[in-house]
Parts: structure tokens; sequence; C-alpha cells
């Protein structure tokens, strides 16, 4: 099969779908491989490391669209895109489709077979597809350098000459991938950290980093697929109340509560902002989703009234896109491996493929576009919230 991948044309976007060593295995499979010129030099693999892994290279997306049996992507397609989808052409990328439903319906319309990585079920047998958990492991790596780097003080205790330096104090918010990563990188720069979690399930996993884990007076936030669940205003408000104290006394806060398909919960409210200390840090991995705290700007780093520091950056795990890119091609290929295994087969090209098998799990869980109809159900739904 011909499996293309164009430059992703996201502002700010720098990462690629496929990156050499993943392109050579799916050349050693037989299969041929397509990259649009230029497309991974943002994350610092030019066309020659391509060429040398087997794959053609093409001039423009144009090419790579009317070439390509399934297409690779980062990012859901952007408007300009679109129409260059032929039918029938099976795309895998991570859509993000309850965020963005209208992108996914004009993918359906254009009757792409569209794959959503985003969507992976929390199975086993799936971990090693979940392109969430490896970014989240980037952005939480890279939360936590940003904000030592705008705290602009030592992290772990010095004994000087001159006197001792405390440690930093650090928070976070969220013991998920990000957070967990987070904790173990504040922890390496020598910060004493805590955490906070809805789930206290993850009490076990934040201690064996060293950080303590802050438990707080609200019910079991666990929800489908061990991710948090969304909390009701009573609940939000007294997770506000708890973490006023760690809030006010950090130096570097790093944000990372999101709940799928809906907005990131709101845990620092402004009255907690200015009750910290000038030069104190807010790094909101959140801010993609509105943010958990409420002078978050997405895209953006602002300083309260008060001089804290709230960085609402967006894409994190592209500041960091050679690394990103090889963890999301890795996930990419294993989920292709399954496709191939699973559903594709021997088929040629996509005028040979037939309907997905009725018990795969991750490719219906995955599924959100095929036969030019929407069949996501919770991207329909939100269509209809939103009145689409």
């Amino acid at each position: 099969m011909y499996i293309g991948v164009p430059r992703e044309t996201k502002p700010g976007e720098r990462r690629v779908a496929l990156v050499p060593e993943t392109v050579a295995k799916l050349v050693a499979k037989g299969h041929s491989v397509g990259i649009e010129s230029d497309a991974g030099t943002s994350a610092q693999m030019p066309d020659a490391l391509y060429a040398a892994a087997g794959a053609e290279i093409l001039p423009d997306a144009q090419s790579v669209y009317d070439k390509a049996d399934m297409l690779l992507k980062i990012r859901a397609p952007e408007p300009a895109e679109i129409p260059l989808l032929r039918p029938g052409t099976v795309l895998v990328a991570q859509m993000m489709p309850l965020l963005d439903p209208e992108s996914a319906a004009q993918v359906a319309k254009a009757g792409a077979v569209s794959f959503s990585m985003d969507l992976m079920p929390r199975i086993t047998r799936a971990q090693s597809m979940d392109v969430l958990s490896s970014m989240s492991t980037v952005a939480g790596y890279r939360a936590v350098l940003q904000g030592a780097l705008l705290a602009e003080r030592f992290f772990p205790m010095l004994m000087t000459a001159a006197g001792t330096i405390a440690p930093a104090k650090a928070l976070i918010l969220g013991a998920g991938v990000a957070g967990l990563q987070a904790i173990a990188t504040a922890r390496r720069l020598g910060a004493v950290v805590q955490a906070f979690d809805v789930r206290p399930a993850s009490r076990e996993q934040v201690e064996s980093l060293g950080a303590g884990f802050l438990s707080l007076p609200v019910a079991d936030g666990e929800g489908e697929g061990g991710y948090a669940r969304a909390m009701g205003a009573d609940e939000e408000e007294l997770e506000r109340q708890a973490l006023a104290d760690p809030v006010k006394k950090a130096d570097l806060v790093v944000s990372t509560a999101m709940v799928p398909g809906r907005r990131a919960p709101l845990l620092v409210n402004r009255e907690m902002v200015d009750s910290m200390h000038p030069g104190a840090v807010i790094v909101d991995l959140a801010a993609e989703t509105g943010g958990n705290c409420e002078l978050t700007v997405p895209g953006e780093v602002v300083v309260s009234d008060g001089g804290v520091i709230v960085d609402g950056r967006l894409n994190v795990p592209s500041e960091m896109p050679l690394p990103a890119s090889q963890l999301f091609s890795r996930n990419l290929v294993t989920f292709l491996d399954h496709a191939f295994s699973a559903w594709i087969g021997d088929a040629k090209d996509k005028t040979q493929l037939g309907a997905l098998p009725e018990g795969d799990e991750i490719l219906r869980s995955t599924c959100v576009s095929f036969g030019g109809e929407l069949v996501h159900k919770a991207t329909a739904e939100r269509l209809i919230s939103i009145g689409r």
C-alpha cells in the first residue's frame, strides 16, 4: 500500500508523522512511502535521511494526497487540505474530534476513512499505540524545564560559602502521565515536590517518585478508562479551597488536569494567583482546553498584577519535535501493524478495503468516519449539541 506523509500546516506544528526509522520499517514490510519535501526539516530530519530510508520525496502536498492510499498526519487536516482528500483514502492522525467535531465531519463528507489516535482505548494491548501518553511524557518533561527557566531561581538546595539557598517548591496538579513525568523531572532538578490528583489510586505512583501526595476532601474522581472524570461545581470549589495554601507556597505550579472531550477543570482562580509570591510560575498544560488557571491565556505567557508568570503555551510537545516525532511515529506504526493484521490484510490499495472487523475494540474505538459517514457516536453527538 502507498503510505503518504504530508508536511504539517497548522501554525507552530514542528512534528512529523513518520521518522526515517519508522519509514524503513514500513518499506521493509513491502509498503511504498511518500514524504512531502521538507516534512521533517523542522524536526531535524532532512529529506536525505528519508530518501536513505527508502521513501520517495514528493514535491508538494498535492502529490502526496494524489498518490497515497493511506495518509499519516500529526494533526487533523486543515480546511485547505480537506479538498485534497480522495474518497476511500485512509487517514490516521490525532484528530481530536470531540474538540473539533466540525473538522471530523468535513473529513467524513470527503469520503475518507479516518482514525483518530487520541481515541485509543486504554487497554493493555493498545498501550504501545497510545499517543496521548507519549505526548504527555514530552509535555510533562518540557513544562518543568520551561517553569525552571521562567522562575529564574535555583531548584536544588545549594550550600555555599555565602550561605544556604533553600530548594524550590513545585506543585503538580494532576498525576496522569504528564504529571508523573513533571514530578520526576522536578525531582531530578532538586525541587521539593507535592502533587494532587482526584484519583486516590495515583497516590502510590506519586510517592514512588519521591513526591508528597495531597489528599483532598473530594470523592474519587476516577472515570472511564482510568481518566479523571468531570467534577461538579461544588467539588471543584472544594478542590480550590484545599489547594489554596499549597498554591500560595509554591514557586512552580504545573497543571495537567484534563477530562477527555471537556473543558479543563478550573483549579487555580484569580485569588489564588494573587496569593503567590512575585516571580512564581504557573505552567498550564491544559491551556488548549481552556486551562486549569483562571488567568491562563491560551498561546501566551502573561504576568499577573502581582508578578506571577502564567505560561499558557500551546502544543508543548512540538517544542521538542525530534523525540516527540519519534514517539508518535512508533505509536502510529504499531497501530498500522494491527490494522494490517486485523483489517487491511493483503489489500494493495484503498479500493480493496472491506468493512471493519466487528469485534476489534482498537479499530472500532478509533474510527471516526467510514463510507462517507461520521461513525464515532460521541463526535456526532457533540456536533448536535453545538447545533451543527
